[in-house]
């Protein structure tokens, strides 16, 4: 293939004249305009790469008054569910060519504040905050702004703007019920100590109202220690829940993880599970579906928040008047495996 030889920067004008078509034509490829055909695409980047060029992303978006990105907030980076729900709405973004910047909370509603603070400052063209329990001055920042706002993995009852999500509340009443019919009925909840993990303060909620609904006793509810917990606290957890409540015969967990924690516990102290004592986990994990037994647990599919996140986010950024705030259900299932009968 011939090179043309360029003198100085390569510029959009020179793919143009070397493909024969418009520059407009070349900029609408990079930007990821679906009017133009793959094929088409697919010659403007091969043609780019060929003469060198580099597209200037940052000075686009400039031109056009946009910052490109999305702001994200998650309480853990560590968590893999919340992992997997960032990953599915990068990839959904970069279809439109939108990056995301993220911000670790760590359970930390006050620090959530100083983030979005910092973060408005960035002139986001969105906003994605995982859950629905903020400060009263992050609501405020955030009605004031005219991006829009999308809360995910909870069910707010006074939402922001947006939300995609799923009651947790509701989904560990699911798993109660399913432990109950299977003839379980001296049940235990294992979860965090404090209120920073709302999703499992909504776990603990779902767990006694589930149980009150059966006429049974909630009483057992053991704290596993501050957010967030996980196998270590899982572990201890059984040790405290056996000592004070020697007869339980089923426990349900905040997370796959503080479950995993609890089936290690029970080998080393010969409990048999689930003859003895039946476990249920919470979200899925790999590390449920690979131990032994394999784990009981509620799907949230983190995957698919995320990616409907990115389609709502799109969707409002291409409207040319953001309608009434939407609300977009995410079904949870039970997975049922052999950690209970």
């Amino acid at each position: 293939m011939k090179k043309h030889a360029h003198h100085g920067k390569v510029k959009m004008s020179d793919i143009a004249a070397a493909l024969g078509v418009s520059a407009m034509t070349v900029s609408r490829a990079f930007k990821g305009d679906g009017g133009i055909s793959s094929r088409t695409r697919a010659a403007i980047l091969a043609k780019a790469d060929e003469l060198g060029y580099v597209f200037d992303a940052t000075a686009a978006n400039l031109r056009q008054n946009r910052s490109g990105f999305v702001a994200v907030t998650v309480p853990s980076i560590e968590n893999a569910n919340f992992s997997a729900t960032v990953r599915a709405l990068s990839q959904g973004l970069l279809k439109k060519g939108i990056q995301i910047l993220l911000a670790n909370t760590e359970y930390d509603v006050d620090e959530e504040e100083r983030l979005i603070a910092q973060l408005l400052r960035r002139n986001p063209e969105a906003v994605v905050l995982t859950g629905g329990q903020h400060t009263v001055r992050t609501r405020a920042m955030l009605r004031n702004v005219a991006i829009p706002v999308v809360e995910i993995w909870d069910m707010p009852v006074k939402p922001i703007g947006h939300v995609v999500g799923f009651s947790n509340r509701t989904s560990m009443k699911t798993l109660v019920d399913h432990m109950i019919k299977s003839g379980r009925n001296r049940l235990a909840f294992l979860g965090g100590e404090t209120d920073a993990d709302q999703r499992g303060v909504q776990r603990r909620a779902g767990f006694v109202e589930a149980m009150e609904s059966h006429g049974l006793e909630a009483s057992r509810l053991v704290p596993a220690g501050a957010a967030p917990v996980g196998m270590t606290e899982g572990a201890s957890g059984l040790d405290l829940l056996l000592d004070h409540f020697p007869d339980t015969d089923g426990v349900l967990c905040v997370s796959d993880l503080v479950a995993f924690g609890v089936l290690a516990q029970c080998a080393r102290r010969g409990v048999r599970v689930p003859e003895d004592l039946a476990v249920a986990g919470y979200g899925n994990y790999e590390i449920g579906r690979v131990c032994e037994p394999p784990l009981t647990t509620i799907d949230v599919y983190a995957g698919r928040i995320g990616a409907r996140t990115a389609d709502l986010v799109v969707e409002l950024l291409e409207a040319s008047v953001q309608g009434v705030a939407q609300k977009h259900i995410i079904q949870p299932d039970l997975i049922l495996r052999r950690s209970t009968p």
